[in-house]
């Protein structure tokens, strides 16, 4: 068979393009993976519920999920699992963090809280994560944005800030306890005005670890976090936390937690972060097999989706 010069130009065109457009295909392929961390400390009592600890189970679901590239890190791993070969893999840090809280050090909090502000990564804290030092900085860091942001325009005036952190980091507030972050004005001679700013303790005033089931409200519904999840659901064993809070306000709660003996608590958060975001999702406790349950694991999958996208 012979070919005249316009078929076999076609052909000679045809067979150049085709392995480019098969890399091209497999860039955006590549490309649109979210790549997410799965850190956890990885405490002996998780064996109770996980037979292999949480962190791997939340990282087995989500190798089962397509478009999610995944990797299990803990706080034995070299570097404390947070070295910058994974932190540069990483676009979404999903967290786990209980009694070695106090480990993480502090330089790395602020390493990675760097990454959310420039977009780089994004973090999801879950349950006991409240006192995990990126949260804490991260918190303190949306806590110094908002009071520069509301304090800091005034003309004519010398403004200085003076940011307190909780005398004691792992004490949980009282009742009667004054809710931070809470920002002082103090005005002296000369236009100058002193801004004390009591950052955030991160926790709350009860807590009660019984077991016992709480129920959800998605107050956001047509929020991508939760897309197929219902307006309601139960959670059939996990610790409770009840309200306030002592965090910024958040810019969106996408789920709300209750208890039939009168507690509640912003379950589902999200804060902007410079050009990232954090998600607190509270369900949980390393002895109930919550992240085991279908709705919980299904809103982390979500998160990281809309947080990774």
């Amino acid at each position: 068979m012979k070919l005249n010069r316009p078929c076999l130009c076609a052909f000679v065109i045809l067979f150049t393009l085709v392995p480019f457009l098969r890399g091209e295909e497999k860039a955006k392929k590549k490309a649109a993976t979210i790549r997410v961390v799965v850190w956890d400390e990885q405490q002996p009592k998780q064996k109770t519920a996980y037979k292999n600890f949480l962190g791997n189970a939340i990282a087995d679901y989500l190798r089962k999920t397509p478009g999610i590239a995944v990797r299990s890190m803990r706080l034995d791993d070299a570097e404390q699992g947070l070295s910058k070969e994974v932190l540069d893999y990483c676009q979404v840090l999903v967290w786990w963090g209980h009694v070695r809280q106090a480990e993480i050090k502090p330089a790395k909090a602020k390493e990675i809280v760097e990454r959310i502000k420039r977009g780089q990564l994004s973090l999801i804290a879950l349950h006991s994560a409240h006192w995990s030092s990126p949260f804490i900085e991260a918190m303190n860091e949306r806590t110094r944005m908002n009071a520069r942001r509301k304090f800091g325009s005034t003309k004519g005036e010398k403004i200085s800030f003076e940011f307190i952190p909780p005398k004691r980091r792992f004490d949980a507030p009282r009742r009667n306890s004054l809710i931070t972050p809470v920002a002082f004005a103090r005005k002296f001679p000369g236009n100058k005005t002193i801004i004390r700013v009591l950052l955030p303790n991160c926790c709350f005033p009860g807590y009660r670890p019984d077991g016992k089931p709480s129920f959800v409200t998605t107050l956001k519904p047509d929020h991508p976090i939760a897309k197929g999840i219902p307006k309601k659901f139960k959670v059939p064993q996990t610790e409770m936390y009840d309200e306030p809070f002592h965090v910024p306000t958040p810019d969106v709660v996408v789920f709300e937690e209750r208890w039939p003996t009168g507690e509640w608590f912003r379950s589902g958060s999200i804060w902007n972060l410079g050009r990232g975001k954090v998600f607190y999702f509270r369900p949980g406790h390393e002895t109930y097999p919550v992240y085991q349950e279908k709705t919980p694991l299904k809103i982390v999958e979500n998160a990281i989706r809309w947080l990774g996208r």
